[in-house]
């Protein structure tokens, strides 16, 4: 049993990514709790002032092939006062699965429904308490030794009072979109494992853009990360995302994220 929970951290330690999901599935049967903060600094937001957002979240793991999210997020970005934001989930469909001696190479499907009660405002269409909407989506993950890469691909739709109305917006409002991830996860510490109560340290290297669909307008961020998992069951993210190149009206073009997680494992048995 050590030596298959040993080999199980060797091989998913480093496609945990921090902004996106790999084709992957958390372990079956299991049960993970994250909050989530991500911080604008008050000179890098639009309204100069600090603001935050914070994200507790329930995942399930039904079995290797589903998995699912919800949660929900309490913020002051779109308004003065802290308050509750919005609501989410997400699941997660694995439908190719190809293992080999250290290394594999998995695909996916996803889908993700949000509601917000924020104020319809900027250009980019963020389903994470900033917009009403759907998306659906494919990821696909190539992990070898101790490097995973993982590129995403979805499309995304804004479900707002306002798509529908007979107002002229001024600029135009932006209510549908494609994003492109495309993340690297390595494996830095331990060298070698000997024991799963080791501290895991992986880094991340993330790009992430969106292409709108109604103004043709764009981003591209880059998203750095450090990664700590402790006793194989709970998890420290540090990351801070930033645009690269743009044309977006944004909120802010660079933020900090900090997560915690904790993974239950077997939590209910197979029947």
């Amino acid at each position: 049993m050590v030596v298959i929970l040993l080999s199980c951290l060797r091989v998913r330690g480093q496609e945990l990514y921090v902004y996106t999901e790999p084709a992957s599935n958390m372990p079956a049967h299991s049960i993970s709790a994250r909050l989530t903060g991500n911080f604008i600094a008050k000179d890098q937001s639009a309204d100069n002032r600090f603001m935050q957002r914070y994200s507790p979240e329930i995942m399930l793991g039904i079995n290797k092939k589903w998995m699912i999210h919800a949660g929900a997020s309490f913020a002051d970005m779109h308004t003065s006062n802290f308050r509750w934001e919005s609501v989410y989930t997400y699941i997660k469909y694995r439908f190719l699965s190809i293992d080999e001696v250290h290394q594999h190479f998995r695909m996916a499907a996803f889908a993700d429904v949000a509601y917000t009660r924020s104020p319809f405002e900027f250009d980019d269409v963020s389903l994470q308490g900033d917009k009403s909407g759907v998306a659906i989506g494919l990821v696909a993950t190539q992990l070898v030794n101790k490097l995973a890469v993982s590129a995403t691909v979805s499309h995304m739709q804004v479900l707002d009072a306002s798509r529908n109305d007979k107002v002229l917006y001024t600029p135009a409002r932006s209510y549908q979109a494609v994003n492109y991830a495309l993340s690297a996860g390595y494996l830095l510490f331990p060298r070698n494992y000997t024991d799963y109560k080791q501290t895991n340290v992986n880094l991340y290297i993330e790009l992430l853009g969106q292409q709108t669909l109604d103004r043709k307008t764009n981003y591209w961020d880059a998203a750095p990360a450090v990664q700590f998992i402790f006793n194989s069951n709970s998890k420290l993210n540090i990351g801070y995302r930033f645009q690269v190149a743009g044309n977006m009206n944004r909120m802010s073009r660079q933020n900090m994220l900090l997560s915690f997680e904790r993974t239950f494992l077997n939590v209910w048995k197979k029947k």
